[in-house]
Formats: structure tokens, sequence, C-alpha cells
């Protein structure tokens, strides 16, 4: 899959810039929540519907029972996962987490935004399902 045609390509765009606006005028240093209440406010500016800090199922492999719940930061148009970090630099454990967010909440599209660095750092990630 190219950069090119990767699925929703124009909501995750948008998400990602409105992160980009939110970074531009905080900056970094502040604690996680702050970012995702801006980030809110940025993509309820430009019509993106989102729910933030909703639990969702956790599934386990091909079973239809949920095994329980986790919030997620945000679960943007109802199908990409969104998921905040503030800190210094984004580690491989971070990626991981994310990668097994979307199999065990069964999602194909997330993103890993990072305010805590001096310019914003984001990951797309596209499950194959």
């Amino acid at each position: 899959m190219t950069k090119e045609n990767y699925p929703d390509k124009e909501i995750t765009e948008k998400i990602i810039g409105s992160a980009m606006k939110v970074h531009s005028f905080l900056g970094c240093g502040f604690q996680e929540v702050i970012y995702q209440r801006a980030l809110g406010l940025e993509m309820e500016m430009i019509g993106l519907e989102f729910q933030r800090e909703v639990e969702q199922n956790i599934f386990y492999r091909d079973h239809e029972k949920p095994i329980g719940t986790r919030r997620v930061d945000f679960l943007v148009e109802g199908k990409i996962l969104v998921e905040l970090k503030a800190i210094s630099e984004l580690e491989e454990v971070h990626k991981a987490q994310i990668i097994n967010y979307l199999k065990a909440y069964r999602f194909e599209i997330g993103l890993l935004i990072n305010f805590g660095e001096k310019r914003l750092n984001f990951k797309r990630f596209v499950l194959s399902v």
C-alpha cells in the first residue's frame, strides 16, 4: 500500500492537521490531557465527529464475546483510533501498543501522536485485516 492510497486518507490528514495546529500553539511541555482537550476543540471546529475517552471492547482472536474494555483517547468518525502521548520521545513499545490496540479493538486505522517533542511526531498505522 503506497502512501497515496491508504484508507481514509482524508480523515487522517484532517486529524494530523488539527494536531499540528495544537502543537504550533501550545508547543511541548503540557500534560497529555491538555493536548487531548485542545485537539478535541480543533477537530470540532472542522466538523470531524469523534468520541473522547470512550470505552472500547477488547476482543481475543476470533471470539465474538469481548474479554474486557479499555478507554481510547479518541475514536474519530467511528473508525479511526487516535492514541496521544506527551512524552520526550516515542519508543518502539508505543508503536507496538497501538498495533495491539487495533487488533484487540478490531479497527483498521490508527494514529499515534506525540505532543511531547519539540516538533509534533505522528505515525499512521494501517492494520491489514
